[in-house]
């Protein structure tokens, strides 16, 4: 299975802003980055998206995608629409447990890794993992797996889909930065998983 990864193209949203499921508007045409986008897809593929616009726009420039709430960005709760500077030292907290602080209201990010690693395994199957049964050597029979599918959605999804897939341990996946309006392949295969390129 070809499975690309899309980041949603520039939000308008002023410099220094915390946002995560504030749904914005976006700085450039999703029309425009489709069309560079699109030589490096595969001619047909199965297409899902999040709902928030900045991600569904640019999906319904691509084709007909599948809206799944799943896919969203993380939400930050109260910190939602607030600058940085005005949150100030709570985010020494976050820097202290990156993976297990959870924003006032908002969700952690291993519960955004949660539910985006539950809509992978849904979407493809098994998640890329090959199960190995108890008889040594003997892989039970796996659904097939789809051929192509086009994913576009935010940063943090993004990460934990790339990164779960590579093996990364998750305290590592914040250095996977995928860049606005870019595309990442990811090859899964039966016997393993295969970055092809990334952010292009």
């Amino acid at each position: 299975m070809q499975l690309h990864l899309i980041r949603h193209p520039r939000p308008a949203v002023a410099p220094g802003i915390c946002y995560g499921q504030t749904d914005l508007g976006l700085a450039e045409c999703p029309a425009t980055v489709a069309e560079r986008l699109r030589p490096l897809l595969p001619e047909t593929f199965a297409l899902h998206t999040s709902p928030l616009a900045r991600a569904r726009l640019l999906a319904e420039a691509l084709g007909t995608p599948r809206e799944d709430d799943r896919l969203k960005e993380i939400h930050f709760g109260d910190w939602e629409g607030r600058s940085f500077a005005d949150i100030g030292s709570a985010i020494d907290d976050w820097a202290a447990d990156p993976l297990g602080f959870r924003a006032p209201g908002g969700e952690s990010p291993r519960e955004m890794a949660a539910r985006v690693l539950a809509w992978l395994e849904e979407a493809t199957g098994n998640g890329g993992q090959t199960p190995i049964s108890a008889e040594i050597g003997v892989c039970p029979p796996l659904p097939p797996l789809p051929e192509a599918v086009v994913v576009v959605a935010h940063g943090g999804p993004l990460r934990a889909i790339a990164g779960h897939l590579l093996g990364m341990p998750p305290e590592r996946w914040i250095g996977l930065d995928f860049g606005c309006g870019q595309v990442t392949r990811i090859d899964v295969e039966r016997w393993g998983v295969v970055l092809k390129w990334f952010n292009r």
